[in-house]
């Protein structure tokens, strides 16, 4: 499977962003989906995951109430949407998919991932 991330920018903080990332190849129905981020000098760090069905998520406690991952499973497309973005946010996102739930949350776990969209949030 193919995975294409978009939707980033250059935005002032407290700004709104929403990122998509595109499947093709296999129907992203079957994957859990995960977006990561990684800043520059930093690790890749866990944002946000969504289960096939879109009935379970969950977040980083830095991004948690702020951010809301979403995905359209006709559509075969998965969404970051950000609010309040702030400048510790700044970062190149990257989406990922993986078929099972056993950790969603670590880096080394994901078989596919997108090329990743840069977030630069101005102060």
């Amino acid at each position: 499977v193919q995975l294409q991330a978009s939707g980033g920018g250059l935005v002032q903080a407290g700004d709104s962003l929403r990122l998509s990332c595109a499947a093709s190849g296999r129907p992203l129905s079957y994957a859990y989906m995960g977006w990561f981020r990684q800043a520059p000098g930093k690790e890749r760090e866990f944002v946000a995951v969504i289960d096939r069905s879109g009935s379970f998520t969950f977040y980083a406690d830095a991004v948690k109430g702020r951010f809301t991952i979403s995905r359209d499973n006709a559509k075969n497309t998965a969404y970051l949407q950000m609010n309040s973005l702030k400048p510790e946010d700044t970062a190149v996102y990257y989406c990922a998919g993986k078929p099972t739930i056993v950790g969603v949350t670590s880096t080394s776990q994901y078989a596919y991932w997108g090329q990743g969209t840069q977030v630069t949030v101005s102060s």
